[in-house]
């Protein structure tokens, strides 16, 4: 059985990545590309569809030890896991060097203290753990090769065939360094080149330091956001510049449960708030490539505006599922592909325009297509803002009409008339600003509950929903405004959890409730970042911060966040690690340190 989501680690090249149990077994990686079939989907399943474990000898009776500790190595993506034996300490240290060629995964085993036997257990199984490849020898090189790929292990320790599972055996003493490394390599090409393990651990750590140089941030909350900041670099593919929401697919929201989704492609919401985080610490390349692959992906087509597209601007990205996956401790099914690519999210155009709005205000080199596909989205919105849409959740019930995608509509306009006003475009500037008063009051109008004083989650509901929460954060309404704070009130007494964390909407158990699904779900962690970011803004800063600390204090011991926390098992859930959790996390950091909030 996998381990907890917690239990893992992540390491990456920009292009892909891959999860490391605390017992040293690789249980998933995809290769070439986040979103390519995984070669190790352990997680989703069991050892038979495809592992990597390398640790400490152990009884065949007996589980594998898990590591007595294990870090990052300095600001970096580079883990090293240590066990302490009853014969010794040895050392593994894991990463994929950021590439220019094919995609690597580099293990090396390093003897502390004693002599330590260990074992690496290396189990691929192509097409997410469906087809076993043909293993065998090419020029003293181990191949594994199904259809269109190939995988090549190269290692100093000698390597055997059993069960269909590739071994090694070695012990290691004191200064004893072995390496073991895996390249993915389109079948019908020559093997690619020996690695270089030593070569490539020097230059992936210094790519990171170069990286994380450029941080603009030095608040006392400085080691959470560069290991946000990190992980947030490790889910953009490189050659495209497009941001995937978490490397996994499938790993479910409730543990047993249906709201199981696929998350290795680039939602425009996600990938958007992800580059105002990076442009508000110094990382303004990052915002420009993503820019760059916005147009790409839209092109001339912004009336057809999907929410999510390939991490290359693929469009196509239809649904299935993988009925030979028995899903995370069985929580099925497992999905690839996702079927709310297509909705309707007008939302989207507003944080699109945010971020193209917040790199124009940063610096970015002005870019013509950007100002006008601004206005072209704005054109869209003026014949189509009034309609339902599936909302910021993506929905799989009835279209309603969302008060935060009012509230995104509006903020598109609101940008683009500032872009307008600062002379870098030119529109119909007072028919955009009536159309900016026309949504404001729609909202405040049918989207207000004066009984209760609150906002709701749509026009005419009694629910609420804690994207309510960014009202104040988009400049919709001042913080002090009594309806603000009504709504901030009202949601910390009707979705707040036990712990104080902060559920996205109710959900109806077995129940289709209002997205349509049955099923319940864990407290949504950018949700409850965005009610401390709500706390701080009406001035209830040391609630803000106690809140902000026991969010922080959820992470894992590496610092990573998934999408969820599970009030009641007390354990992450969802997608892992995920951008929607750690981008929040870096925008309260800079808030509450901005505002003195943090006690120090």
């Amino acid at each position: 059985m996998a381990g907890r989501i917690e239990d893992y680690a992540l390491i990456g090249d920009m292009q892909t990545a891959a999860l490391v149990c605390r017992d040293g077994t690789v249980d998933w990686l995809c290769l070439p590309r986040f979103d390519s079939h995984a070669i190790f989907a352990g997680l989703l399943g069991t050892e038979d569809h495809g592992f990597w474990r390398l640790g400490p000898a152990y009884a065949a009776d007996a589980e594998p030890p898990t590591a007595t500790r294990r870090t990052y190595r300095g600001d970096s993506l580079i883990l090293e896991s240590e066990w302490e034996t009853p014969r010794g300490t040895v050392r593994v240290t894991d990463f994929m060097p950021p590439r220019d060629g094919a995609p690597q995964l580099t293990r090396i085993v390093e003897g502390v203290s004693g002599r330590v036997p260990m074992r690496s257990a290396l189990r691929m199984r192509f097409s997410y753990g469906r087809i076993t490849p043909w293993v065998h020898k090419v020029d003293g090189r181990t191949v594994a090769v199904a259809g269109p790929d190939s995988v090549w292990l190269d290692s100093d320790a000698e390597t055997y065939g059993k069960d269909l599972t590739t071994y090694s055996d070695f012990t290691v003493a004191p200064g004893d360094r072995i390496a073991f490394t895996i390249q993915w390599q389109p079948s019908h090409k020559d093997q690619p080149p020996l690695p270089d393990p030593e070569g490539s651990l020097v230059a992936t750590e210094q790519f990171w330091r170069e990286w994380v140089d450029h941080c603009t941030y030095h608040g006392p909350y400085r080691e959470a956001v560069v290991r946000s900041l990190i992980t947030l670099k490790a889910l953009t593919y490189a050659p495209t510049g497009g941001i995937v929401a978490a490397p996994t697919t499938s790993l479910p929201e409730e543990i047993g449960g249906v709201r199981n989704w696929d998350y290795r492609y680039t939602w425009l919401r996600d990938a958007a708030i992800t580059l105002s985080s990076l442009l508000r610490t110094g990382y303004r390349e990052e915002a420009r490539a993503w820019r760059e692959w916005l147009l790409r992906a839209v092109a001339g087509d912004p009336e057809n505006l999907q929410i999510m597209y390939g991490i290359a601007g693929e469009r196509e990205l239809g649904e299935a599922e993988l009925d030979w996956l028995p899903g995370y401790e069985n929580s099925a099914p497992v999905r690839v592909g996702n079927g709310a690519a297509h909705q309707l999210q007008l939302d989207v155009y507003g944080e699109v325009t945010e971020a193209l709005h917040l790199a124009h205000m940063t610096g970015l080199a002005r870019n013509d297509y950007a100002s006008l596909l601004q206005l072209k989205l704005i054109q869209y919105l003026e014949g189509h803002w009034d309609e339902p849409d599936e909302g910021i959740w993506e929905v799989r019930g009835p279209r309603r009409h969302f008060v935060h995608s009012k509230v995104m509509a509006w903020v598109a306009v609101d940008r683009t008339i500032k872009l307008i006003e600062s002379g870098d475009a030119d529109g119909p500037l007072e028919k955009w600003r009536e159309l900016r008063d026309d949504i404001h009051r729609d909202v405040c109008e049918k989207g207000y509950d004066k009984e209760r004083n609150t906002f709701t989650q749509s026009y005419g509901s009694k629910e609420l929903d804690a994207s309510l929460l960014l009202i104040p954060q988009m400049g919709f309404l001042p913080p002090d405004d009594k309806r603000v704070i009504g709504t901030i009130e009202a949601i910390q007494r009707e979705l707040s959890t036990t712990d104080g964390f902060i559920l996205r909407y109710p959900t109806d158990g077995d129940n289709a409730g209002v997205d349509g699904l049955p099923g319940d779900e864990g407290a949504f962690l950018a949700c409850s970042f965005w009610m401390a970011d709500d706390l701080a803004m009406i001035g209830r800063v040391d609630e803000a911060r106690r809140l902000f600390e026991k969010l922080l204090a959820l992470r894992n011991d590496l610092g990573l966040l998934a999408e969820e926390w599970d009030p009641r098992l007390q354990r992450q859930v969802g997608n892992f690690p995920q951008a929607f959790s750690h981008v929040p996390l870096i925008d309260t950091a800079l808030r509450l340190t901005s505002s003195g909030a943090y006690g120090g």
